[in-house]
């Protein structure tokens, strides 16, 4: 029962988000806001939806119970939840699934971002991990540890690219020379 509670959740929360991501994309493509690294996104969705996928198909064909120290990695769980508001709000108009580039703009650096460049990459992260082990679908974590990574490994460069040609990024976290 906490599995597809929990799933539920998630899933509409996830679905929430895309709402609020397509939202602010129409509001600073009309500020003449640019896409970059579009070509990556759909296999994005695509992981993100296989992950779900593989969650709920791990979980129901192996019928393992909840792990031994669930409400730990639930805790986990939860205080990511918070984050991820917590990187939203703070990113505002700007949080996006996409990578949404307002030239000219002003690279947000308060909330998370005061300290991290890429927290919320952070959250997701130990989210897909920590959700499947809650359940004890072990293959789901790893493949898509070794999946998340490698679209981190392409999403991060392809963001931090854009930003430095097009914002203060370099200025704001002290990377030297901007728009180069």
């Amino acid at each position: 029962m906490l599995f597809w509670i929990l799933i539920g959740l998630v899933i509409i929360q996830r679905l929430v988000e895309l709402r609020v991501a397509k939202r602010n994309e129409q509001k600073l493509r009309a500020r003449g806001a640019f896409e970059a690294g579009a070509s990556h996104y759909p296999y994005m969705v695509a992981m993100h939806t296989a992950f779900f996928i593989s969650l709920m198909a791990e979980v129901l064909l192996t019928d393992r119970p909840l792990s031994p120290i669930w409400p730990v990695l639930l805790a986990v769980f939860l205080t990511m939840q918070v984050l991820r508001v917590w990187c939203l709000a703070s990113l505002g108009e700007y949080w996006n699934t996409k990578i949404i580039i307002l030239p000219g703009a002003n690279v947000v650096r308060r909330g998370p971002y005061k300290w991290l460049k890429h927290p919320n990459y952070v959250i997701v992260t130990t989210e897909l991990l920590v959700l499947p082990l809650i359940f004890q679908a072990y293959l789901t974590a790893a493949v898509f540890m070794v999946l998340n990574a490698w679209m981190l490994s392409v999403r991060i460069p392809a963001e931090e690219r854009a930003l430095r040609e097009a914002t203060d990024y370099s200025e704001r976290f002290g990377l030297g020379n901007s728009r180069t």
